[in-house]
């Protein structure tokens, strides 16, 4: 298997899974500082963008999980 097929097989693998959550999951550290933020100035249409913002990480996350966990043993890396 040539470098070039490994690395765009790398998005499936459970190593680029891996790295995609904790993408995700450094996303949630904004997110969560905006809600702070959001709440300490009372500003009502950040605080609702930032739980929308979160969300949808958390909907990331799960989808994620779920691509993990359906990779089982089929890793493409692995070959």
């Amino acid at each position: 298997m040539s470098a070039l097929t490994k690395a765009k097989g790398f998005k499936k693998s459970r190593s680029g899974t891996y790295l995609s959550m904790a993408a995700t999951a450094f996303g949630a550290v904004g997110a969560a500082k905006q809600i702070k933020k959001a709440r300490a100035e009372n500003d009502t249409l950040r605080l609702v963008d930032a739980v929308v913002t979160a969300a949808g990480i958390v909907t990331g996350l799960a989808i994620l999980y779920r691509e993990l966990k359906r990779l089982g043993d089929d890793d493409v890396l692995l070959g």
